[in-house]
Order: C-alpha cells, then structure tokens, then sequence
C-alpha cells in the first residue's frame, strides 16, 4: 500500500530537530571558548533535551521498538552489526551527556577546572551525533524496513505514538518522584 507512513518517518523527523538543537550547541560552544566562561543554565537545558528528546524519545522508540522486532528478523551480517553499534552509540552518548551535566554543576558550584570537560562532552556529542544520524537516515533505516510487512510497519508507526503520548506523563511522574524523594 503506497502513501502509509513508514515507522522510520518520525525517527527522521526528529533527528531534525536534533540537529537545530546541536547546532545550537555548537554556537554556544564557540561562545563558551571565546568567553572563557560557561552558561550553566543552557548546559543544563541541553542535558535535558538530550536525556529526554533525543535519549528517552527518539532512541527509546529506535532500541525498545524497532531494534526489538528487527532482534526476530534474519538481517544480513552487516545490518544485525549495524544494529549492534547503534546500540553502542547510544549507550556513549548517555555517558557523555552524564559526564557533562556533572561537569556543568561542579562548574556551576565554582568549580573552575570543570570547564574544560564541559567543553570536552560538549564536542564529542556536536561530533558525534550528526555522524549517528548520517548513519541511521541513509544507511540502516531505509535497508531494514524491507525485513517488515505493511501490517508490521504500521503496528510500529501505532507503538511508537503511543510511546510518544506515554512519555510526558512518564517524566514528570519521575520529577515528582524525585521531589517527594528530596524531601525529609
């Protein structure tokens, strides 16, 4: 069936997103060096959209739906390896989103030698995820579809709505959880 969205449509759809907000970091990064100075308040505005956009929503949706059903496909040896790296990136950008927002609050608290680390996580991730995207829109998302039949593609594309509605509701159940938790 021709004109039916693909469950790959909104992943490339907010890797754009992704990408405006990268750049976004990496005009700030230039800022951060010029000045010699950080802006904790935008890190911290980073690490949230990275934990929550590009993390919790857009890699959720590619590790617990689309690399779960292609797990019951036979790939080929290159897409399963593909697959297999993915996995790996996204687990380096969370340790790297994690080490930056350490190093942003001891820097917030003054201490001074954080910067440079900050600007050093920073760089990786500006680095890195274009090059993850690149990979994900014109090289794996497109080959791996073919593995689906119509009816799968569009249980996928339903999933990862529903996803999409669930997580809101899911972060800020975590926010209160973690304010009732704070409190004696």
């Amino acid at each position: 069936m021709k004109g039916k969205m693909m469950p790959i449509a909104p992943l490339m759809i907010e890797h754009r997103l992704i990408e405006r907000m990268l750049a976004v970091a990496r005009r700030e990064l230039e800022r951060f060096n010029r000045e010699k100075r950080l802006d904790p308040p935008f890190v911290r505005e980073l690490v949230d959209f990275i934990r929550t956009y590009a993390d919790r929503c857009h890699h959720g949706k590619e590790e617990d739906i689309l690399f779960r059903d292609l797990a019951h496909k036979e790939l080929t040896a290159e897409l399963r390896a593909t697959t297999e790296e993915l996995v790996r990136e996204h687990q380096w950008a969370r340790g790297q989103t994690r080490e930056l927002a350490e190093a942003n609050e001891r820097y917030a608290g003054g201490d001074e030698g954080s910067f440079v680390t900050v600007l050093a996580r920073l760089n990786a991730l500006s680095e890195f995820y274009p090059k993850h995207i690149e990979k994900e829109d014109q090289h794996f998302f497109l080959p791996v579809m073919r593995y689906f039949s119509e009816e799968e593609k569009q249980a996928m594309l339903q999933e990862g709505s529903e996803f999409d509605a669930t997580l809101i509701h899911e972060k800020y159940r975590q926010v209160v959880e973690g304010a009732e938790g704070a409190r004696p």
